[in-house]
């Protein structure tokens, strides 16, 4: 276990390396930081740092830079979440209450995301799979045919048309709605097909075809819809960092590209609490120069989804892990509200 005074030396490396981007020395280190020992004593602690890899030298100058085990141990040990000023949160509140449906709420929240941390932002659409159904709605287009639209939980929207075997009056259509939402409002899309399974046998002998018409077609779009989509945005601040990919900054970028690279990393965080994975604790090789911070984001106590950052290791842990997390909580507010 490091000393109390060695963990300070490597809180002060990592926040002035973050903050300057040039390898910190021990003198500098006395002088910017209150550590109430000599250079030679920050020296000492310096080395010890280094041979237990929590620090490395990258050439011969004096300066060292944290490692992906010094990052690790801050992030676990030193680094608080950073409070959001008063103005940002305000600004948060603003910038998404204005959303008008969930494309333009996670459209919205990649933009905030990646302008508030200046990294890239990933957002995942809330996972039909973990949805409820909010209400289903049949409209009459024609005699013959029906507009199907599914309203979840999380404001997802989706519609299909239906051509019946035979004409449908309001009348009938407006019965059919109502039984159906009577058996399938509030519950969990993979809990649906066995509760409507039977609907069709209440219906007279005539409305029955037109009846399992309909169900096929929403059972249909329960299924195909559990695909999951993510946005991602603010890839262009990467260009800020190039100086923090050791070769090229195309491995990252390729990565950023495999939807089912950060589909994986996303699905790593937990679905609460914050989760930081830091250099070579990424699995995807294109992806070891940098760290990501993600959350799960929900109407309510689950989380439906996951959003997060992706940037350079030398990133301001404490400042990034305080947006991602204020962030979510407002989508959840929203999604919640909607």
């Amino acid at each position: 276990m490091l000393s109390e005074r060695r963990l300070e030396v490597l809180r002060a490396i990592v926040q002035d390396y973050v903050g300057t981007e040039e390898p910190v020395g021990s003198k500098a280190l006395t002088e910017r930081h209150r550590l109430g020992v000599s250079p030679a004593t920050v020296r000492n602690d310096m080395a010890a740092l280094e041979d237990e890899g929590f620090i490395a030298q990258p050439h011969t100058s004096a300066g060292r830079i944290p490692t992906d085990k010094g990052y690790r141990l801050f992030v676990d040990k030193l680094a608080g979440v950073k409070p959001l000023s008063t103005p940002e949160r305000r600004a948060i509140q603003n910038f998404l209450d204005g959303a008008v449906d969930l494309d333009d709420v996670v459209g919205r929240t990649v933009r905030l995301l990646a302008q508030l941390t200046r990294q890239v932002a990933v957002v995942q659409y809330p996972s039909l799979t973990r949805s409820t159904v909010r209400h289903v709605e049949l409209l009459p287009l024609a005699p013959a045919r029906v507009m199907l639209v599914l309203i979840t939980d999380t404001g997802r929207v989706e519609q299909r048309m239906v051509d019946c075997p035979s004409p449908v009056g309001e009348e009938s259509l407006a019965d059919l709605r109502a039984r159906l939402n009577s058996r399938v409002v509030g519950r969990r899309f993979a809990d649906v097909p066995p509760l409507v399974q039977d609907l069709p046998e209440s219906f007279e002998q005539e409305d029955r075809g037109t009846v399992s018409t309909v169900l096929a077609t929403l059972l249909e779009t329960l299924v195909e819809e559990t695909e999951e989509r993510l946005m991602i945005g603010g890839t262009a601040n990467l260009t800020r960092f190039v100086h923090d990919f050791p070769l090229t900054i195309r491995p990252v970028l390729e990565a950023l590209e495999e939807q089912v690279v950060l589909l994986k990393l996303l699905g790593e965080a937990k679905d609460s609490g914050m989760t930081v994975r830091i250099g070579h604790e990424n699995a995807h090789e294109g992806l070891n120069s940098t760290s990501v911070v993600a959350v799960g984001y929900g109407s309510g106590d689950e989380a439906v989804a996951k959003l997060g950052v992706v940037g350079p290791t030398r990133m301001d842990y404490p400042g990034t892990m305080g947006a991602v997390r204020a962030v979510a909580r407002y989508v959840g507010q929203i999604l919640a509200e909607s």
